[in-house]
């Protein structure tokens, strides 16, 4: 588990350089177009002015998405009491709980460290759950706060932000600009910046989904080893594929921190989604049983 939260450190150096590169290279087509080599500089600053806001903003902004609510010991002793639990379990400090009304099974945590956590759940969650699987749901998401993985998809969240706006901003500065083109801007150098530009928030979210998917496994195998207790969470992920539905409240920007994709289900969403399958899910953790 060390080695898997080490592994996640090093992975957000390597994303925020893989993002740092894609941010360059927009930022150096817009210095060519205007003929301004400083502006790249300044497109880098932007950017992590940006990014560092969303850091610490990102959580709250993921929270109002959702219209999670924080509740307190006396609003929900069940949930609290999960959480407090496998807290003192994880040793690591409680995070804040919020409980979010929607009937639909499903939870995430976000934060920036595990000393600014939050672990959510829905309503829809704790009526289909028995004690043993919300605890090992919970204890996935818990996972998710042990491993750094809320620091990673934070960070991941707020860099693909930033590409997507900036590529927006230079396509539309490509085509409802042109009297500001330099007349002496080679063609290919024109068509090459183009296509960077485009293919930057396609790459970008492939690189986001890909963490986001393996960090699902990772914190699944999580759950088992806090909870001693594989067959709780192959059950509540059986539970997810009988009950599961679409989240009243939906933001393609959040999907990605939920236990099960909140989404409507749809050929873009599968291609895009930021979940495993929830049978390959299954088939990892019944498949791992004996080593756990």
């Amino acid at each position: 588990m060390y080695k898997a939260i080490a592994a996640n450190k090093r992975n957000t150096l390597l994303i925020m350089a893989v993002f740092v590169g894609l941010i360059s290279a927009i930022g150096y087509l817009v210095s060519l177009y205007f003929g301004n080599s400083s502006i790249t500089v300044w497109v880098l600053a932007g950017a992590a002015i940006y990014a560092f806001i969303q850091y610490f903003a990102a959580s709250s902004i993921a929270l109002s998405m959702t219209g999670a609510e924080e509740i307190q010991k006396k609003d929900n002793p069940r949930l609290f009491r999960v959480v407090e639990n496998l807290a003192i379990t994880l040793g690591i400090p409680t995070p804040k709980v919020y409980l979010i009304n929607d009937p639909a099974p499903n939870a995430f945590a976000t934060g920036r460290d595990p000393k600014h956590a939050v672990v959510a759940a829905t309503t829809g969650l704790l009526e289909i759950m028995d004690d043993s699987e919300l605890e090992a749901v919970m204890a996935h998401e818990m996972g998710h706060v042990q491993n750094y993985d809320i620091r990673v998809s934070m960070i991941a969240f707020g860099l693909v932000s930033v590409i997507g706006i900036l590529a927006d901003v230079v396509l539309r500065m490509f085509f409802f600009s042109g009297d500001r083109r330099d007349n002496n801007l080679n063609p290919i150098v024109i068509a090459f910046g183009l296509v960077i530009v485009i293919l930057a928030p396609i790459i970008a979210t492939i690189i986001q989904l890909a963490i986001s998917r393996q960090r699902e496994y990772l914190a699944d195998a999580t759950s088992v080893l806090t909870t001693h207790d594989s067959a709780s969470m192959v059950d509540a992920l059986q539970k997810l594929q009988t009950y599961g539905r679409p989240m009243q409240k939906q933001n393609t920007s959040a999907a990605h921190l939920f236990l099960n994709d909140p989404l409507k289900p749809g050929f873009v969403a599968k291609l895009f989604s930021t979940h495993p399958p929830l049978a390959d899910r299954i088939k990892r953790l019944e498949s791992s049983a004996t080593h756990f």
